[in-house]
C-alpha cells in the first residue's frame, strides 16, 4: 500500500474513531451505538497498519483484490448497523405499545372517576 494511501486511511480511521468518542461525550450517542463504530476503526486501523493480514484474509476467503475484502467488510458493517436497529425498534414499538395501553386504561378511569364523582353531592 502506498505511503499516501496509508496516511489517508489512517487519518480516516483516527477521524472515526475521535469523533464517536467526542459524540458520546456529549451524549449525541448512546454508548450501545458507538460499539460497533469504536470496533470498525479500531479494526481498520490495525489492517491499516498490518496490511499483509489484510492480504492474508483476502486470499483465505478468497476474493481477488483486498478492496473487494473491505468491500464485503462494510457490507457486513452495514448489515450489523441495521440488525442493531431493527431490535432497537422492535423493542421501542412493544414500549409504545404498552404505554398506549396503559394511558387508555387510565384515561377510562379518569372518566369513570369523573362521573361518578360529578354524580356525587359536594359535602
Amino acid at each position: 500500500m502506498p505511503l499516501s494511501q496509508k496516511i489517508f486511511a489512517l487519518l480516516i480511521c483516527c477521524f472515526v474513531f475521535v469523533v464517536t468518542i467526542n459524540l458520546v461525550r456529549k451524549r449525541k450517542l448512546r454508548e450501545e451505538y458507538s460499539v460497533l463504530w469504536l470496533a470498525t476503526s479500531i479494526l481498520m486501523f490495525v489492517l491499516v497498519l498490518r496490511y499483509e493480514w489484510l492480504v492474508a484474509l483476502t486470499a483465505f476467503i478468497g476474493a481477488g483484490l483486498p478492496t473487494t475484502t473491505l468491500f464485503i467488510c462494510s457490507t457486513i458493517f452495514l448489515i450489523l448497523i441495521a440488525v442493531q436497529f431493527s431490535i432497537k425498534i422492535s423493542h421501542l414499538t412493544d414500549q409504545v405499545k404498552n404505554l398506549a395501553q396503559e394511558n387508555a386504561l387510565l384515561r377510562q378511569e379518569y372518566v369513570e372517576l369523573k362521573q361518578v364523582h360529578s354524580k356525587d353531592p359536594v359535602t
